[in-house]
């Protein structure tokens, strides 16, 4: 199996949405490094939309993020769905997997991602479809650290959970920035003391996006706004601790010009040249 835990990508990357295929028709916009893909969004498309798509993937470098796996689910792993994403993944020459540490499925399909709960059982259950998939696919994986509104029967912290199921997996972690935050205003919790409890060496690549405040004490995860100043502020802490892991910015609604995505792009790259920037200060001094 490949050694993917560094992803050949670098920089700020952009998430690929079919609103944008005509805007960057040609084009690869200064600050974006590399873009993302749904698989299940495009496996099977074809036609013009499969033609352009197939342009992209050959002239930039991709990631894909995942929707329908069901990694922790309790039905048996969709094997037919695994075949047709290793077969789309190996003729884009795409190496990067990455899916939601949830679960979205029991007899059918939920077009939702759950929450699992935080427990021993859960941790070695999901461990064994990992590394099956991972076999499958001859790909190391990423899970994402999932926003969630409620943890029933939870046994052990969010953090331990997330760093528990990635040891008994031995796979590695998409960290969004945003679910974070996110989370750490829904369930009271220290943002940046979350941050400081993950392995950086685990940490694939990093998400960061908007969300609805609802209230004072609760916050929407929607990829539906702009990102906001505590959210920067927590993925430039993030920055100074992990180094300027390659990032992508997540909009899936509500999706304004692509200059206006390209404006948060450039904020990321900002940030990462402010970290790396950092990091030769500290060296010299």
């Amino acid at each position: 199996m490949p050694d993917l835990a560094s992803p050949g990508i670098t920089g700020a990357g952009l998430g690929l949405r079919r609103a944008l295929m005509g805007p960057l028709a040609g084009q690869r916009p200064a600050p974006v490094g590399f873009f993302e893909a749904v698989p299940e969004n495009w496996m099977g498309i074809g036609g013009r939309l499969g033609r352009q798509f197939r342009a992209l993937t050959e002239a930039h470098p991709f990631v894909t993020h995942g929707l329908s796996l069901d990694i922790g689910g309790p039905r048996p792993l969709d094997l037919s769905f695994l075949a047709e994403l290793r077969d789309f993944l190996d003729r884009h020459c795409i190496q990067d997997y990455t899916e939601h540490l949830t679960s979205c499925g029991d007899h059918g399909h939920l077009y939702d991602l759950m929450p699992v709960p935080f427990t021993g059982d859960a941790v070695r259950h999901i461990a064994t479809r990992v590394r099956e998939v991972q076999e499958r696919l001859d790909r190391r994986i990423a899970l994402e650290n999932a926003s969630y509104y409620a943890a029933p029967g939870a046994e052990m912290s969010e953090a331990d959970f997330v760093n528990a199921v990635l040891a008994e997996a031995d796979c590695d972690l998409l960290l969004d920035v945003n679910n974070v935050f996110v989370n750490s205003i829904n369930h009271g919790y220290d943002a940046y003391a979350f941050i400081d409890q993950l392995p950086p060496e685990r940490v694939r690549y990093l998400h960061v996006a908007g969300h609805r405040v609802e209230a004072e004490d609760l916050r929407v995860d929607t990829h539906g706004a702009d990102v906001c100043p505590d959210v920067w502020s927590l993925l430039g802490y993030t920055y100074g601790r992990l180094g300027p892991v390659p990032t992508l910015l997540e909009r899936d609604f509500n999706i304004p010009p692509l200059a206006t995505l390209l404006d948060e792009v450039a904020q990321i790259a900002r940030l990462q040249a402010a970290a790396v920037a950092g990091e030769r200060e500290r060296r010299v001094s």
